[in-house]
This record gives structure tokens, C-alpha cells and sequence, in this order.
């Protein structure tokens, strides 16, 4: 079967797009492993498929680069509010999208009859440990300490939907070993379901640089739940205000993040990158 694709990014963070509002995709996991490949697939932190919904205008299906299911991915319900406005199956900037957490509300920025730019109201940040989940006991997990392969870090854990580790650090995080400390933040038995880790530097009370580490697919070039939890993560430690906009420089750009009582806002840019077709 040929299936037609849309590879779109946020920020670096690349997904394989599929319109299942007209064709269907069976085998997503395995899809998802095969066409992630950067030699051998197409190449991409996994796939997406875009769903016909009874509850939205769309439903979200994120499957990452080892075929695991995702329940929430920030970046890709920006480039999904694209694709949808783009391709005329919305004729309005503004849309619901189902995810496996929950209905998300997307308003949009278009320019010249295309979307440039997103805000997602992402809900509201789930703090307590048991919920996340982690192993933590309390009700916040705010700087605890963590013990991974034999060195201390201060940690504080946030959900979006997915779980995050958030950790702050001093130096440059361009200059951390990611790929060989972040599988061990990932499976670590604090957290039963894994782990997504951000490593944070603070510039200044608006201003955060990111790096980070996600669960079944390593490092990312962005992660837009990541950027919230981080956002979160200032607010909670005091190194940034609450109901301000905080901008977060990552590998591939930058994010702005605005927590709130109410919920958490993420905003940020989406790309087509090309459109194709695959034998699957």
C-alpha cells in the first residue's frame, strides 16, 4: 500500500505526518520504527497521524522513533493546526484537537492564506508525584534529590500529559554528554513509566537555553511539553514569574511559554518541510 506523508518540524522536532481523514495506516508502531530511521526511512522523532474526531475537529495519534505511543507532544499539535488550516479542512484559525491528554485548543497565526504561528492551551500542569507518575512521595517534587549513576541532582517533576524530569544546571548545556546520562534518567526506577528529561540553564528571569533527552526517542532538537514543564519548573524554583512569558532557546529554536493558574500556553512556529509517498 502507498501511504502519502507530510514531514513538518516545530523547532527541529521532526515528525511524519499522515492524513488518516482519507487514507488508513495500519501498523503505526512498527510504521513508526521503520520510517524514523535517518539512513534508512524517511527520518524524523516518529510519526503523527491526523484523525477524524466525534469529540474535535481532529484527533492526535504520535507514535515516537521505537514505536511507543505517546499521549501528548506540543510540537505536534502546532504543525497539525497547520496542516489543518493549509490543506483546507479547517477554514478558521482556531481548532480543537483530541489527544490521549485531554482536548487541546489551538489559535493560529496565518499569513498570506498559511499558518506561521500557534499557541496551544496546553491545561493545566499536573504536580503532584504520584500522578506524573514518579516514585517521589508529597505533593510536589520540586528540586529532590536524585541519585543517577552515582552523582546527585536536584530534580523537579512536571506532567503535560507526559512525564518530565526538569534538571537545572550552572554550566553550558551544550557541553553535557546527553546521550550518555540520558538513558539514565530515562529508565530510572523513580519513574515507572520512564521519563522525558530537560536540562536547564538559566539566563535570566525570562529567558531559559534547553536541551533535552525523550523517552523512546533520545535527544530532540525541541520537545514542546518539555518547554513547558521546564517554564513550570522556573516558576516553581523562583528563578522566573508566574503569568509571564518565558522564552526557551533550544537546539532548533525557540518556544515561548506563559504558566498561568488556569493552564500552561506554548507558543512557537511550525514548517512543512515536504510532502512524499511511502510503500508500506
Amino acid at each position: 500500500m502507498k501511504l502519502n506523508f507530510t514531514k513538518m518540524h516545530g523547532c527541529g522536532n521532526d515528525y511524519i505526518y499522515f492524513n488518516c481523514f482519507n487514507q488508513q495506516v495500519a501498523d503505526p508502531e512498527a510504521l513508526a520504527i521503520r520510517l524514523s530511521d535517518r539512513h534508512f526511512g524517511i527520518g524524523g522523532d516518529g510519526i503523527v497521524l491526523i484523525c477524524p474526531s466525534d469529540v474535535a475537529d481532529a484527533k492526535m495519534r504520535m507514535f515516537n522513533a521505537d514505536g511507543s505511543e505517546g499521549k501528548m507532544c506540543g510540537n505536534a499539535t502546532r504543525c497539525i493546526g497547520k496542516y489543518m488550516y493549509d490543506n483546507g479542512l479547517i477554514d478558521k484559525p482556531e481548532m480543537t484537537l483530541e489527544t490521549l491528554s485531554g482536548i487541546k485548543l489551538l489559535k493560529m497565526v496565518a499569513e498570506d492564506g498559511k499558518i506561521v504561528r500557534v499557541t496551544v492551551d496546553m491545561g493545566k500542569a499536573i504536580l503532584k508525584p504520584s500522578e506524573i507518575p514518579t516514585k517521589f512521595t508529597g505533593d510536589l517534587a520540586v528540586s529532590v534529590p536524585l541519585d543517577v549513576d552515582g552523582k546527585q541532582y536536584a530534580v523537579t517533576c512536571v506532567s503535560m500529559g507526559n512525564p518530565h524530569c526538569v534538571v537545572f544546571v550552572d554550566e553550558d548545556v551544550e557541553t553535557l554528554d546527553l546521550p550518555a546520562i540520558g538513558p539514565s534518567f530515562e529508565n530510572h526506577e523513580m519513574f515507572p513509566e520512564r521519563i522525558n528529561t530537560e536540562f536547564i540553564r538559566v539566563i535570566d528571569d525570562h529567558t531559559l537555553q534547553m536541551r533535552v533527552w525523550e523517552r523512546g526517542s533520545g535527544e530532540t532538537w525541541a520537545c514542546g511539553t518539555g518547554a513547558c514543564a521546564a517554564a513550570v519548573a522556573a516558576v516553581l524554583n523562583g528563578y522566573c514569574p508566574k503569568g509571564e512569558d518565558i522564552t526557551i532557546h533550544l537546539r532548533g529554536g525557540d518556544l515561548t511559554i506563559c504558566y498561568t493558574d488556569e493552564a500552561v500556553f506554548l507558543s512557537g512556529s511550525a514548517t512543512t518541510v515536504f510532502e512524499g509517498s511511502v510503500e508500506a
